[in-house]
């Protein structure tokens, strides 16, 4: 990609965690010469940036970071985009494209627009991840391959669209629109319960009194195993995204528990063909992932080192 195709020139990122590191090391690979600054509002944060070379500036301040940029990507929790957006904005240039990482959207697209009345706000959500958090856990690939979803606004000027879009594409990963409530709705389904679900089942069993901790690690089969993994992740993030997409979550949560009562009652009445039934259509679902390449048939998933992948906040 030659200067004058670059969709930006000087990409700021304000939060430097997973997510945030992970596109700071994407622009600096996909998009050499491209300017990368970056703030957090962790001092200790910023000093190991600093020490791991993450971007070619680290701002002591949000309007430090973002000045010059022609485009400041927010990485930090959904429950703080509105004051990390304050924090930056009189160092703002004109005609700065403004977007995020968030797994929530429609609350996140109003409290940037409150904040950043008149500003070009495009939200988006990279659907990847892992459990791990940090500076140090980022890396380039992440992206790759992985679905990221923009939630423009109606108003938005489609040239600053279709640059976020070339953005994405060249971290590698597959980009599709669509309207912030649908986003929530269906990531509360893909994403957001089955957290909630994660959370829950690892702090029953860790609570079980005829049941001791030492033993649930010890006989942990790869289910149990897998829920861990999600539990793990970072609880300020997903916090916050419980609060934020609250009215998606409740109404899924809901029919959650509608299903998981008609599977008590089958269990209970020994109605064989029924949970037949329902494990067979669930094992279709599992298989039409593989298919499209959103996961991988072998035993571990396929996962090893950076491959482990869970939901982006």
């Amino acid at each position: 990609m030659t200067a004058a195709e670059l969709p930006f020139r000087h990409v700021a990122v304000i939060g430097l965690g997973l997510l945030g590191g992970s596109v700071a090391r994407a622009v600096r690979e996909s998009l050499p010469g491209v300017v990368v600054t970056g703030h957090d509002a962790d001092p200790a944060v910023r000093d190991r940036a600093r020490a791991i070379g993450l971007a070619d500036r680290i701002g002591d301040s949000a309007a430090a970071a973002v000045a010059g940029a022609d485009l400041v990507v927010l990485c930090v929790p959904v429950g703080a985009m509105g004051d990390a957006a304050r924090a930056m904005a009189p160092g703002l240039a004109p005609g700065v494209v403004i977007s995020d990482v968030g797994s929530s959207k429609a609350g996140v697209a109003a409290a940037l627009a409150e904040a950043l009345p008149g500003r070009s706000v495009i939200p988006a959500h990279p659907v990847a991840g892992t459990e791990q958090s940090g500076p140090d856990a980022g890396f380039a690939s992440l992206f790759r391959n992985r679905w990221c979803i923009l939630t423009p606004p109606a108003d938005a000027d489609p040239r600053d669209l279709a640059r976020l879009v070339a953005l994405w594409e060249a971290f590698g990963a597959r980009v599709e629109t669509m309207d912030a409530e649908h986003h929530d709705l269906v990531l509360a389904v893909t994403s957001h319960l089955p957290h909630l679900i994660a959370y829950c089942i690892v702090g029953t069993a860790s609570d079980l009194e005829r049941v001791t901790q030492s033993e649930v690690i010890k006989f942990s089969a790869g289910g149990f195993r897998d829920f861990t993994r999600i539990a793990a992740s970072d609880p300020t993030m997903w916090r916050d995204v419980f609060l934020s997409n609250r009215d998606a979550v409740l109404a899924m949560l809901g029919r959650f528990n509608r299903d998981l009562a008609a599977l008590e009652t089958a269990i209970r009445d020994s109605d064989g063909p029924e949970l037949f039934d329902h494990f067979t259509r669930t094992r279709a679902i599992r298989r039409s992932i593989i298919e499209m390449g959103q996961d991988d048939a072998r035993p571990d998933f396929g996962r090893s080192d950076h491959a482990g992948a869970t939901e982006a906040p």
